[in-house]
């Protein structure tokens, strides 16, 4: 089974920028489905950014403009750059992949902004 691992959060002043990132167990990030995907406390998850066939890419409406999904060449890392970040950016980010008919999730890494 194939393993994701988040990293990059961390606690930012609000029109910063964090880059985070997603490490897989396998080269997985190239045709195979990737999003991101947040939480904020008493809040539902909600998609943030995702990718298909490494390249078409799409964004939730609270982002877009601000924050870009990408991928490494070797397809085992994928990436969001969250620019101009807002405290309404504030939650838990978790990537998921969907693989055989299955959606595998990190652990999540937190992003905090701060006023």
């Amino acid at each position: 089974q194939v393993q994701l691992v988040e990293s990059g959060g961390g606690l930012v002043q609000a029109g910063g920028s964090l880059r985070l990132s997603c490490t897989a167990s396998d080269r997985i990030f190239g045709a195979t489905p990737a999003s991101w995907y947040r939480q904020a406390p008493g809040k539902q998850r909600e998609m943030v950014a995702g990718m298909i066939n490494g390249g078409n890419t799409k964004y939730g409406d609270s982002v877009e403009g601000r924050f870009r999904i990408s991928r490494d060449y070797a397809g085992k890392t994928m990436y969001l750059q969250m620019n101009s970040l807002e405290p309404e950016d504030t939650a838990v980010y978790y990537c998921k992949v969907r693989l055989r008919g299955a959606d595998i999730w990190g652990q999540g890494t937190q992003v905090t902004v701060s006023l």
